[in-house]
């Protein structure tokens, strides 16, 4: 497979080259693409050097898979020239998520309505991703009614500029401001842009991506919160079901869902925690009790590294789908 990554020099982007380096996907030529200022830069890829070159560059060469991490604006642009190319787009933005003739996969979940026809396959977002992971084999058992969810967001969700705040501030350096206020040693709830309605563009897509996964009209409500982390968001979810559940049985069918880890272990203090999570491809599940002030419910804490499965391991796991069923 020649795989191009476009947007590599980026968080996400570093972390795709990674995932695709320690996994079995076949790559026979690699293309590393990113903006004009990093042309002709050099990346290594599995003890070999790659030069960076340009979109158009990438284009011309026509890869089989297309790996966008490069923002909307790029994906909105780009991501049609390389379809029209033949190429399969697997675009991590927010660009094309809720358009509906793009799926919007994770793998485990419904990796299985992707056709060939599909050449723009969008990536949800990270915070997206751990959550229906833990939803998905509850929602078949018991049936979603509501979900409220609050995350506790790290700032490399926000790209190296949210990272390098935070570091700055840790540091007392003088630097550019990406947030609106001071995040060290403070929590923003704020993710994204402020919507007319109060809510955040951040909140509006977990709402929105959630139900367009899991094919599901139920109800979510979410508050996004930015905290000094530098890697892995957690989430603190209540689940209403249609039906009443048994705890033991809700432990067994988290732990049987491909790549959900169950780590709850009150008794020891253990439970999922950013630090446990970083590096790790798995979505962690813990603190799991009934909800005694509603019916059929549930609380659960969910912790996953955003720049992993919440970006990089996802797309790729994409990409080696298409690959094993011949898709591209």
């Amino acid at each position: 497979m020649k795989i191009a990554v476009v947007g590599a020099t980026g968080l996400v982007g570093r972390e795709i080259l990674k995932v695709l380096e320690a996994t079995s996907v076949g790559v026979s030529e690699l293309l590393v693409v990113a903006s004009e200022k990093s042309i002709g830069k050099n990346i290594t890829f599995s003890g070999k050097e790659y030069e960076v070159i340009s979109l158009e560059t990438a284009l011309s060469k026509k890869p089989d898979i297309a790996i966008f991490s490069a923002g909307a604006t790029t994906s909105f642009q780009w991501a049609p020239k390389f379809k029209k190319a033949g190429t399969t787009v697997i675009d991590n933005s927010s660009a094309w998520r809720m358009d509906e003739d793009v799926p919007l996969i994770v793998p485990e979940i419904n990796g299985n309505v992707l056709t060939e026809k599909d050449k723009i396959i969008a990536n949800p977002n990270c915070s997206t991703i751990q959550l229906v992971m833990a939803l998905f084999p509850l929602n078949n058992k018991y049936g979603l009614k509501r979900v409220v969810v609050s995350t506790y967001q790290s700032v490399s969700g926000s790209g190296s500029k949210g990272v390098e705040q935070l570091m700055n501030e840790r540091n007392n350096i003088k630097g550019e401001k990406f947030y609106p206020h001071q995040i060290d040693l403070n929590v923003i709830p704020q993710g994204g842009d402020f919507m007319e309605d109060g809510y955040t563009t951040e909140e509006v897509k977990l709402v929105n991506e959630t139900r367009k996964i899991l094919q599901s009209d139920v109800n979510v409500t979410a508050t996004v919160v930015r905290v000094p982390v530098i890697g892995g968001h957690s989430e603190a979810v209540n689940v209403e079901f249609e039906n009443d559940f048994v705890l033991d049985e809700v432990k067994r069918l988290l732990g049987t869902m491909p790549g959900v880890v169950i780590f709850d272990f009150p008794e020891g203090n253990m439970y999922p925690m950013p630090i446990l999570a970083e590096g790790k491809d798995e979505v962690f599940v813990g603190r799991l009790r009934r909800d005694f002030s509603q019916p059929n419910s549930l609380n659960m804490w969910v912790v996953s590294d955003n720049l992993r499965k919440g970006a990089a391991t996802n797309a790729v796991q994409i990409a080696a789908y298409l690959i094993k069923n011949h898709l591209v």
